[in-house]
């Protein structure tokens, strides 16, 4: 056998043994699967939420590139601890907490874990992170911190929409925290310079609503002429509390733009999608090596002021126009 036609038998057979290497050599490519634990429902519709369009923007498409196991506790808080352990054990790459009371389940869930939250309120008063500029840890993200301007100005926003009010129902989430108590303390100031008495109800479950707040809340009508609706209790069953509002002709001012989109009179308060996409880019740093303790806390930019002129008419109610120049978005 001639010596080239050896060489050429000895190249092609190379050729076909290294081949199943090559390929066994390649391991599959792993997609980063993310938790999100919100005290929300699932959507009512298949748009991505701003979360999923952040990490779009960024060039995750879930379902191709990344992976997202969603748990909603719909309203009922104390789901939080069990659902948070339920992502733990599947496992997720990273865990995304909507709201305080989501990030305090996870970090009780995880050391080890990296979690992203956003809208969570006073991060460093309630235990989550270090400081602001340096979390430690393993947890990070966008903060609700409003400052202390905010807890008045919602006050006077409300006053200014109804001149007459006198005394104010605060609905308000259970967690306590003694900064939260000094952002109380602001709103007190701030109620007793606008002639404002508050009174507060703290809910944590859907069914503490018609269990005894409302209840309350009707039986002290002759006094309580306004609703103040925060918390993520309150978010959650933003229009079960609007049709009780409309219903007993209360004004009422919410946090964000979904409680006047529901029916309340007023919303004012940190953009909540804009602080859902930006946790968006935390997990695009974190997937590609950063380490959660690394990264700064970020604070709320975006402040929006939402009035519901459907809710004004029905309630009978003729708003300044000074306060609707001043409006981020009416509703018709």
């Amino acid at each position: 056998m001639r010596l080239h036609t050896v060489v050429r038998i000895v190249t092609l057979a190379l050729a076909i043994l290294s081949t199943p290497l090559a390929t066994q050599a390649q391991p599959p490519v792993k997609v980063p699967r993310i938790g999100l634990l919100s005290p929300g429902s699932p959507p009512a519709t298949s748009a991505p939420s701003p979360f999923l369009q952040g990490l779009r923007d960024l060039g995750y498409v879930e379902g191709q590139n990344i992976a997202v196991a969603y748990r909603y506790t719909e309203g009922n808080l104390d789901r939080l601890p069990a659902l948070a352990a339920e992502l733990v054990r599947l496992p997720v790459d990273i865990l995304v907490a909507a709201g305080v009371d989501s990030a305090l389940a996870a970090k009780q869930a995880t050391t080890t874990i990296p979690i992203v939250f956003h809208s969570a309120t006073d991060p460093v008063g309630r235990g989550l992170v270090a400081s602001l500029a340096r979390p430690g840890g393993n947890i990070t993200g966008v903060a609700y911190d409003e400052g202390p301007e905010i807890f008045g100005k919602r006050l006077e926003l409300l006053k200014a929409a109804v001149p007459t009010i006198s005394r104010v129902a605060m609905l308000v989430g259970q967690v306590r925290a003694p900064t939260y108590d000094a952002g109380e303390k602001v709103q007190e100031s701030a109620a007793r310079a606008l002639g404002l008495t508050l009174r507060y109800f703290s809910v944590r479950r859907v069914e503490e609503f018609t269990e005894w707040v409302f209840p309350a809340i009707k039986s002290d009508t002759h006094t309580i002429d306004a609703l103040h609706a925060g918390g993520p209790t309150a978010g959650e069953h933003r229009r079960q509390i609007a049709d009780f509002a409309l219903q007993h002709r209360l004004p009422m001012i919410g946090l964000s733009r979904r409680i006047a989109e529901a029916g309340s009179l007023l919303s004012y308060g940190p953009s909540l999608s804009d602080m859902s996409r930006r946790a968006a880019t935390y997990v695009d740093k974190i997937l590609k090596g950063a380490k959660p303790a690394d990264l700064p806390v970020e604070q709320p930019i975006k402040f929006e002021l939402v009035i519901n002129l459907k809710t004004a008419k029905a309630l009978g109610i003729t708003l300044p126009p000074t306060l609707l120049f001043q409006a981020d978005e009416v509703i018709q």
